[in-house]
């Protein structure tokens, strides 16, 4: 198949959807499939990233919240790019404006919605949820659940990678939202790579002997994260922890302050290189997790595949991912909680959950993710009876929309 990706959220400099746009390239060639990445940049180019493999930007402003990123302002220039690719299946990674583009492209291929974003879970349910209940902020962001149904009946499958997701959109009228969950990059996360001197280190930066407990977060330092809320928790806990959080974003400053004050805490910056990420994951001896608004959770996945027990909220996909016996699940958003919870984690004795999350480390990879992915899609382009189309001139551009027959409309498939 040839597959087009229409990813708002992709940057150079970005976290988590940056490292799944990388592993999905990959994952595409191997399985035979050609992929390109539309993404918003500072001007048009295309870049190869190997046999059947492209990033193609399409000129976009800044966003004004994360000059990191930059967003698709210009549907015209969307189609014009999706008619130059001439995709089978084509992708939209944003319920927002870019997959309101996607859907009203007149092209023939079968197209898919991948909720990569859970906007209600990151603002709404977050901002609101104590003062009111979750059904009554859905009734008052009743036009945000008419935006989604209206997309639902643009697309073919709207793709969900946590099961709470999936049944939240069911419940609102989103008929067609199956669960397709991801997974961890195959070989890089294991209990084999704990290091006794790592962990001293850590430990030793933070003012506190090898016998302290080490927490670790990882993640983007954003408002929706709740790191504040970590850090309270274990800032209000005496009992030789330390908590490291690995990441960057906007708050960084504020969360650099409130570390400093805490005393038992320190920000440490984002790493790239995934083997040292890997180690030091493996070092802690839990991951503690304060954002209920992810979609897959995939740091709570690299922790079981680490072998490190879990600290994490009761809601979003985080709650996917905790075994019974290593870790501890507290209600989200409430810092008292949090704080019991990681309390009660250490009074089980960590190495026992250590030893239990080891045995359990065998998790998902990205790879069969990938799999079930095109797979979906290869049955929704069979029963659309999509014909081969000829690989596009890259030399020359289209430069205005090609005429192509409506696409036929496609049943949602089995729910996942």
């Amino acid at each position: 198949m040839r597959i087009v990706d229409v990813c708002a959220f992709y940057s150079p400099a970005g976290g988590g959807v940056r490292t799944y746009i990388e592993a999905k390239l990959k994952a595409a060639a191997r399985l035979g499939h050609e992929l390109t990445v539309i993404a918003p940049g500072a001007r048009a180019e295309v870049v190869q990233r190997g046999p059947g493999a492209a990033i193609a930007t399409v000129p976009g402003p800044v966003f004004p919240l994360d000059r990191r990123y930059r967003f698709f302002a210009d549907a015209a220039a969307v189609h014009r790019a999706l008619d130059r690719w001439q995709p089978d299946h084509v992708e939209a990674s944003s319920p927002w404006s870019s997959a309101a583009m996607v859907g009203s492209w007149p092209g023939a291929a079968t197209r898919s919605l991948v909720m990569h974003c859970d906007p209600l879970a990151a603002y709404a349910y977050r901002w609101f949820g104590k003062l009111i209940p979750f059904p009554m902020i859905d009734r008052l962001f009743g036009w945000y659940w008419q935006h989604l149904r209206r997309l639902d009946a643009m697309f073919d499958l709207v793709v969900c990678a946590n099961r709470e997701l999936t049944r939240r959109l069911d419940h609102g009228g989103v008929a067609k939202a199956e669960t397709i969950a991801m997974g961890v990059e195959p070989g890089t996360f294991s209990p084999h790579l704990r290091s006794r001197a790592l962990r001293s280190s850590v430990l030793a930066s933070l003012g506190l002997d090898s016998d302290a407990t080490l927490l670790i977060g990882i993640g983007r330092l954003s408002a929706e994260k709740r790191w504040d809320t970590v850090i309270k928790a274990v800032g209000a806990l005496d009992r030789g922890i330390g908590l490291l959080i690995v990441g960057d974003g906007p708050r960084r400053a504020q969360l650099e302050l409130l570390a400093e004050r805490t005393g038992n805490a320190l920000i440490f910056p984002a790493l790239r290189d995934r083997t040292e990420l890997a180690r030091l994951l493996a070092s802690a001896d839990a991951l503690v997790h304060g954002c209920e608004a992810e979609t897959f959770c995939m740091v709570a996945a690299e922790a079981r595949a680490s072998g490190v027990p879990l600290i994490v909220p009761d809601r979003g996909a985080a709650a996917d991912h905790p075994l019974p016996g290593a870790g501890a699940v507290y209600r989200a958003g409430n810092g008292r909680a949090l704080a019991d919870a990681i309390s009660q984690l250490i009074d089980r004795g960590l190495e026992q959950q250590r030893m239990t999350a080891a045995l359990h480390s065998n998790v998902r990879t990205i790879d069969a993710h990938f799999e079930q992915l095109f797979a979906r899609y290869a049955t929704l382009r069979g029963a659309a009876r999509a014909v081969a189309r000829p690989a596009p001139d890259l030399a020359k551009p289209r430069l205005t929309p090609t005429l192509v027959p409506a696409r036929s409309r496609v049943g949602s498939g089995s729910r996942r």
